[in-house]
């Protein structure tokens, strides 16, 4: 397994039941395909570089953690269809290996 990061934002106007239920969604997908949770940081509210989906802050969650190179794309996948996820990125992390 390798180690990944990943940053995601979603609106500061949603509540924190749907920010909890965007965290355990990932955990479940990870946990689906044996994948392990190592860290997750909320960054909290940050303001935009520039205005998205007409947001101009979000709020930040960071995730580490190892998965098979194979299960991101079905992770990527999730995080596209999520509501509440305004945008992601997963980085592979060669140096938590």
């Amino acid at each position: 397994m390798k180690a990944y990061e990943l940053l995601y934002f979603v609106a500061p106007t949603i509540d924190e039941e749907s920010r909890s239920q965007v965290n355990e969604r990932i955990q479940s997908v990870l946990a689906d395909r044996a994948g392990k949770v190592d860290e997750i940081e909320e960054w909290g509210k940050r303001k935009l570089a520039y205005e998205i989906n007409g947001l101009n802050e979000g709020d930040y969650t960071l995730v580490n953690f190892h998965a098979d190179p194979a299960d991101i794309a079905e992770l990527d996948r999730v995080l596209r269809i999520t509501d509440g996820v305004e945008r992601h990125l997963i980085v592979c992390r060669t140096d938590r290996d």
